[in-house]
């Protein structure tokens, strides 16, 4: 088991390769004008080295697509061979898939990489309450059709927030198929549910309209930016793309009333965690834990009582906040792959 409570370094240079080009004095318009007034075709030469560059560059290419999985248009994305071995990225709240959008790339180099956004996330269709059931249960149920329709068989799981329950329950429902836990501040132990749960968890306790009122805002603009600048090292690097997308969507007429559902079923992940433990100690899958330790929704606390139960834990607390991605992509990026290339290409 490796633990180390804060991992900063550079990220190896072959993650990222660029092909710069750097035009000449030929640049200007007056030439151009000429060259195009002449008719001139100007060919440049194939540089016979730069065909590496552009094949990693396709196949990293990500593609944007969607699968109907019972009635449902889930939106999706794709990158990689998918002859690799396949990672299964599962988002948190209040985003989608579109926190995966630099990751991607840097997995796709050696991995077959797939990340769904949920039922009234992203781009996937957001049925009515009344046509379909917002719980972790039945997302679970969706991703688990959205994996036997691409026929996946095994994969590696990257599970944050929501993810987390999301992939839990795939977890326990065919725990052979996976090959592997990345997990980015993820609970699944009542030790990570500290005070910011506290009205969330009156609400569990009693679902009245006071209780479920009490949470909306945790909708708001405001608190989106909070989720994505609190505890950052930064926050001027934070793109304020990441906050203005997430809210766009949760603006929606109806959004809103799903997202309180979704808290409202969190409950059911709780009672999971003992039935999660135990599939942890039973089949012992690697793990790479890479955790914003000042997040204040899952704190740290959440993040150590893994290493009870799964003997393969390799630890690293990340001093930043709850979407690490936006600060450490990079680092991370670098650690699943060579967690991935150790625990699971071998294996």
């Amino acid at each position: 088991m490796t633990s180390t409570a804060l991992t900063l370094y550079t990220p190896k240079p072959t993650l990222r390769k660029s092909l710069k080009l750097r035009f000449s004095h030929l640049a200007s318009v007056a030439v151009i004008s000429s060259i195009l007034a002449a008719g001139i075709t100007i060919q440049a030469p194939v540089a016979q080295a730069g065909t590496a560059i552009i094949t990693e560059a396709k196949s990293n290419t990500v593609s944007y697509k969607n699968m109907e999985i019972d009635g449902v248009s889930i939106a999706y994305r794709e990158a990689g061979d998918p002859k690799n071995p396949t990672i299964l990225l599962l988002h948190g709240f209040p985003t989608s898939s579109q926190m995966f959008r630099n990751l991607i790339p840097i997995l796709a180099t050696n991995y077959h990489v797939l990340a769904p956004d949920y039922p009234g996330y992203g781009s996937s269709d957001m049925p009515s309450r009344e046509e379909f059931e917002y719980s972790f249960a039945n997302f679970a149920n969706v991703v688990e059709g959205f994996v036997d329709a691409k026929n996946i068989s095994s994969y590696a799981l990257y599970l944050m927030d929501y993810g987390a329950p999301v992939g839990y329950r795939l977890f326990a429902k065919n725990p052979e198929q996976v090959t592997g836990f990345i997990i980015q501040n993820g609970n699944a132990y009542e030790e990570g549910l500290l005070e910011f749960w506290d009205p969330i968890k009156a609400y569990w306790n009693n679902p009245n309209t006071e209780n479920r009122d009490a949470l909306r805002g945790l909708l708001s603009l405001g608190a989106t930016k909070w989720q994505y600048t609190h505890g950052v090292g930064k926050p001027e690097k934070i793109s304020p793309d990441t906050w203005h997308k997430d809210q766009y969507l949760l603006d929606r007429e109806g959004n809103k009333e799903i997202q309180l559902d979704m808290f409202l079923s969190y409950a059911s992940n709780v009672d999971q965690y003992p039935t999660w433990q135990a599939l942890f100690r039973e089949f012992q899958p690697p793990a790479l834990i890479v955790w914003g330790k000042n997040d204040h929704i899952f704190p740290a606390d959440g993040a150590h009582p893994y290493k009870r139960d799964l003997n393969n834990v390799e630890f690293h607390l990340l001093d930043t906040g709850h979407f690490a991605l936006e600060e450490y992509g990079n680092e991370i990026g670098t650690e699943i792959l060579d967690f991935l290339d150790r625990e699971v290409a071998q294996n």
